[in-house]
This record gives C-alpha cells, structure tokens and sequence, in this order.
C-alpha cells in the first residue's frame, strides 16, 4: 500500500496504526465510507478546519455521522465565534486538498480539538492525508503525534455527512 506523509509521521514516531486504502472516496458520504471499511460510524472521524473571530485557525475532529456545533466549538477555544473556513484556503493553509485532510502534518500546527466522543473508543479512523486513505488508530496514541484537547464539540444532531473532507465552506 502506498504510504501517506501522515503514515510516514506516525512510522516516525513509533505509533502503531492500521491503513486502509478504500478508492476514491470523495464521491462517498461518511456513512459509506465507514460501510467501506467495515466499522460504525461514531467510529470514522472528519477533520474541519475552522478560523475564529480573532482570525486564528483551530482544527476539529468530529465523527462523521455528526456536525460541528461552532457554538461549542467556539467555546472549547476561547473565542466569540468560529466559521468553517473556505475551500479556496484550504490548501494553502494546511496543504491539504478538500477530501483528504488529516489532524496530523499540515504545513503548520493548529490547536486542535477532537470530539470527547473519541475518548470511549479503542480506536478511531480519519483521513491519512489523502483522497482515498484513512488510518485507525488508538485515540490515546493521538498524542504522541499532536497536541490535542479532547472537548464537547458535536452538535446533538446526527446525519450522514461527509467524510474525511476537511470540512470547509464551498468556494466563495
């Protein structure tokens, strides 16, 4: 299988972790994409990348059956408001392209939140940097790799949203 820069981190770092290669999935939502690879999907995390009233941008990680709730996620911050940042942004900023953005190796290190959901889970799924790669690994294992919080971010509301889109606005 072909290594992803985030497989590359994480074999650097002495993480253990699964890959899994599941095709082009940015025609998939987050439901199909945890059908695909055989795991609930409570279990399959999107990365979203947001920018707040300050004009800092923090990074969220959410299950992909669930939304950010930017209220919470404000709060979890610091901040008086948060908006999901524009697709056109995206790749500059993280180096990742819409669909393929992981919490681990973008171009600069952002605070980063992740869903205190994750924290009863033996293992979680996220994008490896790639249209089309995911890895799983141990929530716990997280910090080895980055510095993160977790925090009460998801909205109440589920629905089968996207996955492994870094969760942005369309371009504007």
């Amino acid at each position: 299988m072909e290594k992803t820069n985030v497989m590359r981190i994480l074999d650097q770092k002495k993480v253990s972790y699964t890959p899994h290669s599941i095709g082009d999935n940015s025609k998939m939502t987050g439901t199909q994409v945890a059908e695909v690879l055989g795991k609930p999907a409570d279990e399959v995390f999107k990365t979203l990348v947001t920018v707040g009233k300050s004009g800092a941008n923090y990074v969220f990680v959410v299950p992909i059956n669930g939304e950010l709730d930017l209220k919470k996620a404000a709060k979890a911050v610091g901040e008086k408001s948060i908006e999901m940042l524009k697709s056109r942004e995206l790749l500059p900023l993280t180096g990742y392209v819409h669909g393929g953005c992981s919490p681990i190796g973008m171009k600069k290190f952002f605070r980063t939140t992740v869903d205190e959901s994750a924290q009863t889970k033996s293992s979680i799924c996220f994008s490896a940097g790639k249209i089309g790669f995911q890895v799983e690994i141990a929530p716990n294992d997280l910090n080895k790799v980055i510095r993160f919080q977790f925090g009460d971010i998801a909205a109440e509301k589920m629905s089968a949203d996207s996955v492994g889109r870094c969760g942005t606005s369309p371009v504007q």
